[in-house]
């Protein structure tokens, strides 16, 4: 599974309702853009959680972890090297 194609694709069509993939940077902050507020944040957390079998803690809900795509490629894969290591 492609993460970043999936993050993108699940951000174009559930908050841009759009398949223009020129619509969204990779680096681009949701906040900053107006793309999400904060309940779209949870929902980011419950779609990641859900689609890569991983577990956001509080101390971890962070911009620096899920205010972009790229943030969210990172820790996505940040998380999943943790669970392969214990």
């Amino acid at each position: 599974m492609n993460v970043k194609k999936t993050i993108r694709h699940y951000l174009l069509e559930n908050f841009l309702f759009t398949d223009n993939q020129a619509a969204l940077k990779d680096g681009d902050s949701f906040l900053a853009a107006g793309i999400i507020d904060s309940t779209g944040v949870l929902e980011i957390i419950l779609f990641i959680e859900e689609t890569f079998g991983i577990k956001v803690n509080d101390d971890e809900m962070l911009q620096e972890n899920l205010d972009s795509v790229n943030n969210l490629v990172a820790f996505v894969g940040r998380k999943r090297e943790m669970a392969v290591a214990a």
